[in-house]
């Protein structure tokens, strides 16, 4: 699926940014998981914190922003859905992704405060962690490739949790918005550049979970795509970028660039 044409002279994206593209991890390097000093607590759960890795995903161009993710490598460490639940809560990220079988690609997935089936962000980022070209989760298959810095996702719209698609007259109106009450998971959106097909949002995950504003939704960007029948270039949140393309049988190809985060510069 091929969604340069969508965008005219913005559709370079597949095409660019070869550089620094990586020969193919084979399930990246464990030196950038999380460790050291630690103020999370997680007292009473299992001793995974050398484990985790912790990701950004959907970063923007100059490697900026993009969503937290944590991936705990071996899930077998955490059997229960109860622990792995408290775990994700304990953690904070928007989502945390349990490996079940890295080989297969088997992955189970947690918000702060509940298991889903499916979400975009974490498939994108653990395809990537896991160098697979598949991913197994409790919604279906995830096809799953590498296109020079971006790493690439094939899933159907359906899959993705419910959102409400709030459609706004400008890109100010967006990031003029305050954090809507709890109780609805809302999905702001408006055109930067229609015929360019590029998009400014928004995404309140609306749970009471501590995730007041989520940074890069992929799954609302499934819908939204479907929704409007065409490629879209997502600027969410501070900064981070979403790329999607549409295709048969109700599948969108997902995508961008993930990055372990930077370590703080002593000085």
């Amino acid at each position: 699926m091929n969604a340069e044409n969508e965008h005219g002279t913005d559709a370079s994206y597949r095409a660019q940014g070869t550089q620094g593209a990586s020969d193919g991890p084979g399930a990246r390097d464990a030196a950038h998981a999380w460790g050291g000093p630690d103020t999370r607590d997680t007292a009473g759960l299992p001793d995974v914190h050398h484990g985790i890795d912790v990701l950004r995903v959907f970063c923007a161009p100059d490697g900026r922003y993009g969503n937290e993710l944590g991936v705990v490598r071996d899930g077998t460490r955490v059997p229960e859905r109860a622990d792995r639940q408290a775990l994700a809560a304990k953690l904070g990220f928007s989502e945390t992704v349990f490996v079940d079988d890295p080989e297969r690609g088997a992955v189970d997935i947690y918000t702060p405060s509940t298991r889903l089936p499916f979400a975009g962000y974490p498939c994108v980022g653990a395809a990537w962690l896991l160098d697979v070209p598949e991913l197994v989760t409790a919604a279906g298959a995830v096809e799953a490739h590498q296109d020079g810095e971006f790493s690439w996702i094939v899933a159907r719209a359906d899959w993705a949790p419910g959102r409400t698609l709030r459609r706004y007259a400008s890109a100010a109106e967006v990031e003029a918005l305050a954090v809507p009450p709890a109780g609805e998971w809302i999905y702001a959106w408006a055109w930067e550049d229609e015929a360019a097909g590029r998009v400014r949002a928004r995404g309140f995950p609306g749970r009471g979970d501590g995730i007041t504003e989520d940074e890069a939704t992929g799954a609302a960007a499934l819908l939204l795509t479907r929704e409007l029948g065409r490629a879209l270039n997502i600027t969410q949140g501070r900064g981070s970028q979403l790329l999607t393309a549409p295709g048969p049988d109700d599948f969108i190809e997902l995508g961008g660039r993930v990055t372990f985060p930077q370590p703080p510069t002593l000085v």
